[in-house]
């Protein structure tokens, strides 16, 4: 349908930016909107992923130490 609206424009510059203005750019922002849930999970799975790190670290340094210690 914009293909159509911008096709019967006047000017080629015209037509182009109607094709932009009524159908990229409402495109690309109900596209962002759409993938917001999934940055959101995708950014908690990171924090998440990030504590657990020096809480493995952690874990994995005392035995380490310890032996370490006794010798």
């Amino acid at each position: 349908m914009t293909l159509l609206m911008s096709a019967t424009e006047t000017s080629v510059v015209a037509g182009v930016m109607t094709f932009t203005m009524y159908c990229v750019f409402p495109l690309t922002i109900l596209l962002y909107l759409m993938r917001s849930g999934k940055r959101k999970r995708e950014k908690r799975q990171i924090e998440v992923a990030t504590q657990q790190k020096p809480q493995q670290n952690l874990t994995q340094a005392s035995p380490a130490n310890s032996e370490a210690g006794d010798k």
